[in-house]
């Protein structure tokens, strides 16, 4: 990934810098409207002060969430008052309309951080138009791309502005595709992969993409679900895609001793969270039992191959993490993980994250991503369309 510039290797200096950052920040579920966690927020800082050093003037352009139209509840208020907490020399001011508001970016001041309304707002944005491109571009001298969790979407603000602004990436771009290609192009051996969630139809290919780089790749969550099928087992009241059933059958007989599938399971209620879950074997779940996380056999046979690992990569949690009952096995690989203290370690996802939020081991992990969206992509395709937009 050379043939990207990153800003710290050029010097931009005395510019307007339209910068896209990736500020869908989780909200507090109480109705507040507070933000929940704002690491991302927290992650762009690197970029902006190494820019801001520099006499350039800062355009902020994110979206947050998935509104329809102008829906002011979607709105980057909460998101530029918390960017004010942590830049406390410099006034961040949010644009509700740029469009409207040409005359503001004449005025700019070095002093001054400009964050642009939801850019999601715009019916150009997701359609990646170029008109809307082009209006977006000409507020600024320069593009400086540091949103990695939006990199895999060819949209305006990704993609789109590049191709009439001088463009670079920004350090946490640079970490991020540096540190996920590290752990592809030429890992340590053995490789270990952890891949959970509900649905297998999302990552067939990334599945098999990992059969060929890893030395393992243990499977949890509902995905689960489609494997055992495939081998003529019950497996309960689970989620699965039984249009699917016959791909994992397929993967399992590309290299049966490569996937590694759960050999107990807890059963119970997602909505109960006192009753202890039941532990059973995969061969004897019965018909009406709901399986909500890996067992302790499972924690253990997975464990033992993670500590073998000289580089490890994980996304998704194993279990119905929700409900604390069943939050056990994605935490029992997680302390595995950190653990073993001889291998790189790449972790993404929201929901991964979540899990992880608070464990005070969280230090020992080489790599935390910021989107496990397009971590899972750059791994499986190798690019992405916003790395794609940078190369000059």
């Amino acid at each position: 990934m050379s043939d990207i510039t990153y800003i710290d290797q050029v010097e931009i200096k005395n510019k307007r810098v339209l910068m896209r950052v990736d500020y869908n920040v989780s909200f507090k579920k109480d109705g507040s409207g507070k933000i929940n966690d704002d690491t991302r927020i927290k992650n762009s800082l690197p970029t902006l002060q190494m820019l801001l050093k520099n006499s350039n003037k800062l355009i902020l352009m994110s979206h947050l969430g998935k509104p329809k139209g102008r829906d002011m509840s979607f709105s980057m208020k909460p998101v530029a008052e918390r960017l004010q907490e942590y830049m406390p020399d410099y006034k961040v001011v949010l644009i509700d309309d740029f469009y409207t508001q040409k005359e503001l970016f004449a005025k700019q001041t070095e002093k001054e951080i400009y964050v642009l309304e939801n850019t999601r707002f715009y019916e150009g944005e997701k359609k990646n138009d170029p008109a809307f491109s082009k209006e977006l571009a000409s507020l600024a001298d320069v593009f400086v791309s540091d949103a990695f969790g939006s990199v895999h979407r060819a949209h305006a603000s990704v993609v789109g502005v590049a191709a009439y602004l001088p463009s670079y990436g920004g350090l946490l771009l640079k970490s991020e595709v540096e540190m996920i290609r590290k752990a592809i192009e030429a890992p340590q051996r053995p490789v270990v992969a952890i891949i959970a969630g509900a649905k297998i139809s999302s990552k067939i290919g990334l599945i098999e993409k990992l059969m060929s780089l890893a030395d393992f790749v243990l499977i949890g969550g509902a995905m689960t679900n489609n494997f055992l099928k495939a081998k003529g087992l019950e497996i309960g009241k689970g989620l699965v895609e039984d249009d699917f059933v016959a791909e994992a059958k397929r993967l399992l007989d590309i290299q049966p001793n490569k996937l590694v599938l759960p050999v107990d399971r807890r059963i119970g209620s997602q909505t109960d969270t006192t009753t202890i879950p039941l532990i059973k074997k995969i061969e004897n779940i019965g018909v009406n039992d709901e399986t909500l996380d890996i067992g302790p056999e499972t924690e253990k046979l997975f464990a033992d191959i993670i500590a073998r690992a000289k580089t490890i990569i994980w996304n998704g949690p194993v279990g119905y993490f929700e409900n604390p009952q069943f939050e056990k096995g994605s935490l029992a690989i997680f302390h595995a993980i950190a653990a073993n203290e001889n291998a790189i370690s790449v972790l993404g996802g929201g929901d991964t994250l979540s899990v992880i939020k608070g464990q005070p081991e969280r230090a020992k992990i080489t790599h935390i991503s910021t989107g496990g969206g397009a971590m899972l992509e750059l791994i499986e395709k190798g690019t992405l369309p916003g790395l794609d937009a940078l190369k000059k």
